[in-house]
């Protein structure tokens, strides 16, 4: 495959360094340019995928405060509107008129946030595991337990906090008053530091995870877009948070969320040591962007 060529592009606040595979030239209207992000995951998580998409242009890039997007203010929150309008400004850097786009978790929030704020510019959108917890039946618990994981970010630092954030997406099924009520997790078993190391820019910590879960998608807005949506869930995911959240979604869009191989990390292929199944996630995925 192409080596990617990186581009950079100035954003109120930021400046945004995007990957491009191919030539976007050589993409048609059955293959157009397809984009592939996170957040707070940046482009070098979707380097396996990517390469599974030697037929049409692939753009991949870091949001803003991610890795090589390095904000003016580091420890901001972003919200799902903000990326939203980073991706849009990059498809316009791009000279095409609209792009298929795959979002995996917080990139998923984004993208129904792009496709309700910038109408015509996504064919298709995949929207992988959004957590956007909200829309949950259990909502109320669901969020107070993910606001705890900032104000212990805030307060002890990133390790007490992510073992907290890790517990909470790893829980099976609804989110309940007595989950709140239980014991904080050890960082050392999930391999995290229990000091303080004073840093508060942490891009899933303190930069996304209050906003990102509090996305309702704008069900009007999207409908009108004459973008093709589709909620995906993993098959191996359960009943866990972002899962479920895919679910609740896809039923505010009026559709069932579809089923993807392997969990919420399903295309990843050893990138920041985690092992998906990339093979038959980029096979679904082509399917679905070919309609199926």
């Amino acid at each position: 495959m192409t080596e990617p060529t990186t581009h950079q592009l100035s954003r109120p606040g930021v400046t945004l360094t995007y990957d491009v595979r191919g030539d976007v030239a050589d993409a048609t209207p059955d293959r157009p340019v397809l984009v592939l992000v996170g957040s707070p995951m940046g482009a070098a998580g979707f380097t396996t995928l990517a390469s599974h998409f030697t037929d049409r242009p692939v753009v991949t890039y870091d949001p803003r405060g991610v890795e090589r997007s390095v904000k003016d203010e580091p420890a901001s929150e972003s919200t799902p509107e903000e990326h939203a309008d980073d991706i849009a400004a990059i498809i316009d850097a791009l000279g095409v008129e609209h792009v298929d786009l795959m979002g995996s978790s917080g990139g998923a929030v984004n993208g129904l946030a792009l496709v309700a704020r910038h109408p015509g510019r996504v064919r298709t959108l995949v929207a992988h595991e959004p957590p956007a917890v909200v829309n949950l039946p259990d909502a109320e618990w669901a969020l107070a337990a993910n606001d705890d994981i900032g104000a212990t970010y805030q307060k002890e630092g990133m390790g007490p906090a992510m073992a907290k954030f890790i517990a909470l997406v790893m829980q099976q099924g609804e989110i309940t008053p007595a989950y709140l009520e239980q014991p904080a997790p050890d960082p050392a078993m999930f391999g995290l530091p229990a000091e303080d190391d004073g840093d508060r820019t942490d891009a899933l910590l303190g930069q996304n995870n209050r906003s990102c879960v509090r996305l309702v998608p704008d069900v009007e807005a999207i409908r009108a877009s004459g973008t093709r949506v589709v909620v995906a869930r993993g098959v191996e995911s359960g009943e866990q948070l972002a899962a479920r959240s895919a679910g609740a979604v896809a039923a505010l869009l009026g559709q069932e969320a579809v089923s993807f191989p392997s969990d919420h990390g399903g295309f990843l292929g050893g990138e920041y040591g985690q092992q998906g199944d990339p093979d038959a996630f980029a096979s679904r995925l082509r399917e679905v962007l070919d309609g199926a």
